[in-house]
C-alpha cells in the first residue's frame, strides 16, 4: 500500500446511473470521496443511497458511467477493491449459533488470515467495540446493539482502508449510539475513510466532514454541513405552530420577508436574528402559550429543504 496524500480520492463516481425496470435508482450521479474523511450520503427512503453504496462496493453494476474505488474501475477488478474495504450493511450478517469472538475468526479466515494474527485481531476489535463482557456468548442471545457493534467488527476484521457504514447505528439507543460514533470518530483519526449513509441528520452533523445530499437518485448539494446551512438558509430557526391562515401575520413587517418551512402545522422560520420575530409573536398572542421554540439551523433544516418540502419567500 502506497503513501497517501491529502489530495488522494477513495472513490470516484463518475455520471453514474442505475434502472430497476422503468425506474431511475440512481441517475447521473458524481461524488467524490476524499482519503481520510468520514462522508456522509443523506437522503430519504428510495433516494437510491443503498443502489449506490452497492455500486462503489461491486454487488450492483451501473447502467451507465463508472465507479472507481482506488483509482480501480470496480466493474473489471471487484477482488482487488474488496480486499481493501470493509462493508457492515443495514442489515446483519452473523452466525447466530456461533459467539462474537467465533464469528470474528470465521470472518478473518474469509480474508485468509492466519495465526497468530487471527487471533490477534480477534481480540483487539472485541476490546474496542467493547465486546468482551459477551465475547463468548452466542449472537442470538445478544441485545440489538451488542449485535451492530460486532456487525462493526467484524467489517474491521481485515483492517480496511476504506469502510462503507449503511445505516450502522438505526433502531439503536441513544447511549450504544454515542459509544458506536466514538468508534467511527476513532477510526477515522487512525486514518481509516468512512462513507456513511443514515436517516439521523444529527448523526451526520456529528460525524461527516462532507455530506451529499440525494433525492430522486441526484445529488441535491454537497459540502460540509457548516457550510450547506450557512449557504441554504439563515443562522437562526424559530419553530412554531401555526395554521397557514395565521401565518402572514405572524410575519408581518419582517423584511426581507424570511424563509421559511411548514410541515403539517409547524411553521420554521429562519432568521439571521430570532429576537425581533419572537418580540413579535408574543404581543399578537397577548400572552397565550403558543409552542415555540428557537434554535440554531441545523442539518436537517437543510435536508427538509433540498428534498422534497417547498421552501418560501427570500433567497
Amino acid at each position: 500500500m502506497g503513501p497517501r496524500t491529502e489530495s488522494s480520492i477513495i472513490v470516484e463516481a463518475s455520471s453514474v446511473s442505475k434502472r430497476f425496470g422503468a425506474r431511475p435508482a440512481v441517475d447521473q450521479l458524481s461524488l467524490r470521496v476524499p482519503a481520510g474523511v468520514c462522508y456522509g450520503l443523506l437522503g430519504p427512503n428510495g433516494a437510491g443511497k443503498t443502489t449506490t453504496l452497492r455500486m462503489i462496493y461491486g454487488v450492483t453494476r451501473p447502467d451507465s458511467g463508472t465507479v472507481r474505488v482506488f483509482g480501480i474501475d470496480i466493474g473489471r477488478d471487484p477482488r482487488s477493491v474488496r480486499s481493501r474495504l470493509g462493508v457492515t450493511l443495514q442489515q446483519n450478517v452473523l452466525i447466530e449459533e456461533l459467539s462474537p469472538e467465533e464469528n470474528l475468526r470465521v470472518f478473518g479466515r474469509y480474508h485468509l488470515i492466519r495465526e497468530p494474527e487471527l487471533s490477534r485481531r480477534a481480540h483487539e476489535l472485541i476490546g474496542f467495540l467493547e465486546l468482551g463482557s459477551h465475547a463468548k456468548v452466542p449472537v442470538r442471545q445478544l441485545s440489538g446493539g451488542f449485535q451492530r457493534r460486532l456487525a462493526i467488527a467484524l467489517s474491521l476484521m481485515n483492517r480496511p482502508e476504506f469502510l462503507i457504514l449503511d445505516e450502522p447505528t438505526t433502531g439503536l439507543d441513544p447511549a450504544v449510539r454515542l459509544a458506536l460514533w466514538s468508534r467511527i470518530r476513532d477510526l477515522k483519526a487512525e486514518g481509516t475513510t468512512a462513507l456513511l449513509t443514515t436517516h439521523y441528520m444529527d448523526e451526520a452533523q456529528r460525524l461527516c466532514d462532507t455530506v451529499a445530499i440525494i433525492s430522486a437518485g441526484k445529488v441535491m448539494d454537497e459540502g460540509a454541513p457548516s457550510d450547506l446551512i450557512a449557504q441554504r438558509l439563515a443562522r437562526e430557526t424559530v419553530e412554531l405552530d401555526c395554521s397557514p391562515s395565521e401565518e402572514p401575520a405572524l410575519l408581518n413587517g419582517l423584511s426581507p420577508t424570511p424563509q421559511r418551512l411548514r410541515v403539517g402545522r409547524r411553521l420554521m422560520v429562519y432568521l439571521d436574528d430570532a429576537t425581533r420575530l419572537i418580540e413579535h409573536i408574543r404581543k399578537l398572542d397577548q400572552g397565550q402559550r403558543r409552542s415555540l421554540i428557537a434554535r440554531p439551523t441545523n442539518l436537517e433544516d437543510v435536508f427538509l429543504a433540498l428534498t422534497g418540502t417547498s421552501l418560501e419567500g427570500g433567497v
